[in-house]
């Protein structure tokens, strides 16, 4: 067993389950884990212990034993390549390449970033999930944090759930957008199909906020911020709102803008991810509390496509 990590319940989270409010503050474990933990007396509610469904009141002190990673749970270090914006004795940010999976899975059993993490610091190995707190999509490009300690890890996660870690994004989306604005949908598995996420009314919380960057003829480039971390969010709800997002391959099809010029026409075909990219991160060092802000310019990639983009409204005008 692992030492004893206390987690405080915020105010705000008053009526929740303990299973579900667990899951907020340990995300990169699955919610049937959690209730494991919980039924076999693992978690601790100011000391005592309770049903997964229990429900809180908000303010109390959880304490978690978290079990030994089994050996089928730990990844197998690689020599990948990390391309490191930041790094401490503590804190690591990645700007993660566009094709690079987060975890192994199914599907992808190796050459992962937690695989690259693994051999890049060993001392990962005891920390949850090789101490990656959040997620970018295999085709997402850009920044993400990695906490090399427990208590950093702890407190990166805290920050996540109380929503103090701003995360900012360039999306570059079908149609010409007028104005910023927000999108304050739930978020849920697709009913038919659940390797896709979808707007639904009994899904989880979903805030995303955006505003224009620049417009071409028939596209525009958006930043957009999240108050919530929910799986393809951006790019569900921006396709909610008829704005997809460039070369998403689950939520759009290709559109080519009508009287496109010939390098726009095979730049938009050649583009097969979808355009989204992490590119600031501002938060409190998780130990030392001093303000960061980082920031990642967008891959080649992205960065031919708008320069195109650019140059296709200039000709026409626009």
């Amino acid at each position: 067993m692992k030492a004893l990590e206390l987690y405080q319940i915020p105010p705000e989270w008053a009526g929740q389950r303990l299973d579900q409010a667990l899951a907020r503050l340990l995300p990169d474990y699955s919610r049937s884990r959690l209730q494991e933990w919980i039924r076999a007396g693992l978690v601790a509610v100011d000391g005592v212990t309770l049903a997964p469904r229990a429900r809180l009141r908000g303010g109390e002190q959880v304490g978690v034993q978290m079990p030994d990673l089994r050996p089928a749970e730990v990844a197998q270090a690689e020599a990948i390549d990390l391309d490191l914006v930041y790094q401490d004795a503590e804190l690591l940010v990645v700007n993660k390449p566009a094709g690079l999976v987060v975890h192994p899975g199914a599907g992808n059993p190796a050459g992962t970033l937690m695989n690259a993490l693994l051999h890049f610091d060993s001392a990962l190995q005891s920390v949850p999930r090789a101490g990656i707190v959040h997620r970018l999509d295999k085709d997402t490009s850009g920044l993400l944090l990695v906490a090399r300690s427990l208590p950093a890890h702890k407190r990166l996660v805290e920050q996540l759930a109380a929503r103090e870690i701003h995360r900012e994004y360039l999306a570059l989306v079908q149609g010409q957008m007028i104005a910023g604005g927000s999108v304050d949908t739930p978020i849920g598995r697709h009913r038919t199909d659940r390797t896709r996420m979808a707007v639904s009314p009994g899904g989880r919380e979903a805030v995303t906020h955006y505003r224009v960057a620049q417009r071409f003829r028939q596209h525009t480039l958006l930043r957009v911020m999240l108050e919530t971390g929910r799986t393809h969010q951006i790019r569900v709800h921006l396709a909610s709102i008829g704005f997809a997002v460039v070369g998403d391959p689950t939520y759009t099809r290709l559109r080519m803008p009508a009287g496109a010029s010939r390098e726009l026409a095979q730049a938009l075909a050649g583009f097969r991810r979808q355009a989204l990219h992490a590119a600031c991160l501002q938060l409190a060092h998780p130990i030392t509390d001093q303000p960061l802000e980082l920031t990642a310019p967008p891959p080649s990639d992205l960065a031919a496509l708008i320069a195109v983009m650019h140059e296709d409204a200039i000709d026409a005008g626009a």
